[in-house]
């Protein structure tokens, strides 16, 4: 039942090459940057990452991003990071973008054992009828104002039926081989609580990975937890890694904003 390792490096020590991964965080809040630097030192590539977003420039996911060890994202916003564009414009890069509640109830459905689910969100556009590029042809413009080269891959038209008047698009569940997520505190058995903002796509993630590790900035032994403040509990977590104080206090903010 104990489910700690020592350190990050042997958490994700069998995490390989095209391996598909959900990754918590939101923007720069709630991210699992420890697990993410030491995924980038074991180097592996081809990389499918689903998560909110994919870090900024320098930062979270933008880390792997920038090293080239990721092939596809799966995500609902890209706005924050010039390398992401850079790649996906110029074909380096394979993008599906989902609306962000979509996202989010695909990962709780795949966690959950749901292989698909109706949705109103997206009828009437692309996301339901097709033809969102999701790769660049290589060699392309990779500059945003030029918007990209040649399409190489677009998204296919998906399943639409009515419900109560209403259409609704399929959408399927996600599972992923791991999952990413950082938390404020963890216990031995996986049981995590998450502060604030920083719950996010946390809990979500965790629940699509079949291997899920946690990076948590304060252990505590079982028991110490209240259960009614568990947020998601230990099932769904099969490796913990313990921050130092160092790492946990290591939290950058995006956008500071200051009274004059």
């Amino acid at each position: 039942m104990d489910k700690v390792k020592q350190s990050a490096a042997e958490a994700v020590g069998d995490i390989g090459d095209d391996a598909s991964l959900a990754v918590g965080g939101f923007g720069l809040s709630g991210v699992p940057n420890t697990l993410i630097a030491a995924l980038l030192a074991r180097g592996v590539r081809g990389l499918q990452v689903v998560s909110n977003n994919c870090g900024v420039d320098g930062a979270g996911l933008g880390t792997l991003l920038a090293a080239g060890r990721i092939a596809r994202v799966t995500g609902s916003y890209i706005g924050e990071n010039k390398e992401f564009a850079r790649q996906y414009l110029g074909g380096e890069l394979e993008v599906e973008l989902v609306p962000q509640g979509t996202l989010a109830e695909r990962l709780r459905a795949g966690g959950c054992g749901i292989p698909a689910f109706f949705t109103p969100a997206g009828v009437g556009t692309q996301v339901a009828d097709g033809g969102l590029p999701r790769r660049y042809a290589a060699g392309g413009t990779s500059r945003p104002e030029a918007g990209g080269g040649q399409v190489a891959v677009l998204s296919p038209a998906k399943e639409v039926r009515v419900f109560g008047g209403l259409e609704h698009v399929l959408e399927y569940g996600i599972t992923t081989d791991f999952a990413l997520v950082r938390a404020a505190k963890g216990d031995r058995y996986g049981n995590l609580v998450f502060n604030k903002a920083s719950r996010n796509f946390n809990p979500l993630a965790a629940m699509a990975g079949r291997v899920t590790i946690a990076e948590v900035e304060e252990l505590v032994e079982p028991g110490e937890l209240d259960p009614d403040a568990v947020h998601l509990p230990g099932v769904f977590v099969q490796r913990v890694v313990a921050l130092t104080p160092e790492q946990a206090a290591d939290k950058q903010i995006e956008k500071r904003t200051v009274r004059a």
